[in-house]
């Protein structure tokens, strides 16, 4: 029986979540000549799909977009809809103490039971902790008695696997197309059938392998990068109390050859490197001493950079202090985990006026316009109106700033792009 359903094409594609990473996935594949349909519970977002337009920013995207709709490839809807192949892109955020939430993922199987049928494939490309694709095809399988899952039976009538998204922002598009794909199928025959939708898009190779293994390379990849930026953070605490250009110490340092340490920055941000570390911890906490300490690094450099400004800006009388971007890297407009946030909340409660520039957005963010003090302001605006500079993302526009308008000011460049 699985022989069979391995053997039928898939001609129709649902995807679960049209955010950073749902909607460029569900836009490859519709131009690679499926059938999608996006799902999203923002009713605002499918409005925009549905004439053509993007709500994120990512080079391409939209155009792709619009050449999908315009050819009725794809379309965007509230609610699931029957579909051969389903992909579950929804984010997966952690509690106030770390712990995984899982609500989002399981809201978007659950939501899947009533469209489920025999011959259905569904991947989990949402980033998760080890064992929650499994978990996914218990919770359906209670959900839809008639059907037989994975996790039960070598030969299922739902096919379910893991496959994490492996993008980098601002490239996503290309990536997704070109990356490797890390498949972890809940049965041989599951992963097998997850490489032959994946081949209709991807260029790069699908590795197949279990599904908690590719749960776990996903959490390894990101803690590996967690920990490298941690060094090259705590290097750079130490090099300000040693009064050393910590930029310039790493430069020279890499000139061995087998020495290449990242280049320091305010924290780390986005939804990845900062929070998949903590499901690697949930899952082993007595055994993950190095990746908590990275993290413990990581999350304490944006409040070392803001207790600089802050000490500089006591030697001054009621300094207006300009922060240069909020997202959690260059020239997007995420701002999910974005250590940019926590130093300009950490200004405003220490009484200082903050002019917040962030080309990407046309609103403060929640946590801070609700902060006294905090505007969100034009480049020329916060270069004209401050006294204190603070660079935190290196924005293309930041970085072509003319430098005589930074003179006389303090400066606090988090990126090392004016140096």
């Amino acid at each position: 029986m699985a022989e069979q359903k391995f053997k039928t094409p898939i001609k129709t594609l649902a995807v679960i979540g049209l955010g950073y990473v749902g909607l460029p996935t569900a836009a490859i594949f519709a131009s690679r000549g499926l059938n999608v349909v996006g799902i999203d519970t923002n009713a605002g977002v499918v409005e925009m799909i549905n004439r053509g337009e993007i709500h994120i920013v990512e080079p391409d995207l939209g155009k792709i977009v619009q050449d999908a709709v315009s050819k009725g490839a794809l379309r965007a809807a509230t609610t699931p809809e029957a579909a051969d192949a389903f992909i579950i892109a929804v984010p997966t955020p952690f509690t106030d103490d770390h712990k995984p939430d899982l609500g989002y993922l399981m809201a978007a199987a659950e939501s899947l039971a009533p469209v489920l049928k025999a011959g259905d494939l569904i991947v989990v490309e949402s980033t998760v902790p080890v064992g929650a694709t499994e978990a996914v095809s218990v919770r359906l399988a209670a959900l839809c008695p008639k059907l037989s899952f994975p996790h039960d039976t070598e030969a299922p009538d739902i096919h379910i696997a893991h496959s994490p998204e492996r993008v980098l922002p601002g490239r996503v598009i290309a990536e997704l197309a070109k990356n490797d794909r890390v498949i972890g199928g809940l049965t041989p025959e599951c992963g097998k059938r997850t490489a032959a939708l994946y081949a209709i898009a991807v260029e790069g190779e699908c590795l197949l392998t279990t599904a908690a293994t590719a749960e776990l390379v996903k959490l390894s990849e990101n803690a590996y990068r967690d920990v490298n930026i941690a060094f090259a953070n705590e290097l750079s605490v130490i090099a300000d109390k040693l009064g050393i250009d910590a930029w310039e110490a790493i430069r020279l340092a890499n000139h061995h050859p087998r020495v290449n340490i990242l280049q320091p920055g305010p924290g780390v941000g986005g939804h990845c490197i900062a929070v998949d570390p903590w499901f690697i911890v949930d899952s082993a906490p007595d055994d993950s001493d190095l990746i908590q300490a990275a993290r413990k690094v990581n999350d304490a450099k944006p409040h070392h950079l803001a207790g600089k400004i802050i000490k500089a800006a006591a030697e001054m009388a009621s300094p207006v202090i300009a922060c240069l971007g909020l997202a959690y890297k260059a020239d997007i407009d995420d701002l999910r985990q974005s250590p940019a946030i926590t130093v300009v909340q950490d200004l405003a409660q220490a009484g200082h006026r903050v002019l917040a520039v962030e080309p990407h957005i046309d609103a403060l963010p929640p946590e801070l316009d609700s902060l006294d003090g905090v505007t969100l302001a034009t480049l020329d605006d916060a270069l004209n109106g401050a006294e204190i500079i603070v660079l935190l993302v290196d924005h293309k526009a930041f970085k072509e700033v003319d430098r005589d308008r930074l003179a006389g000011k303090p400066i606090f460049d988090a990126r090392g792009v004016w140096r």
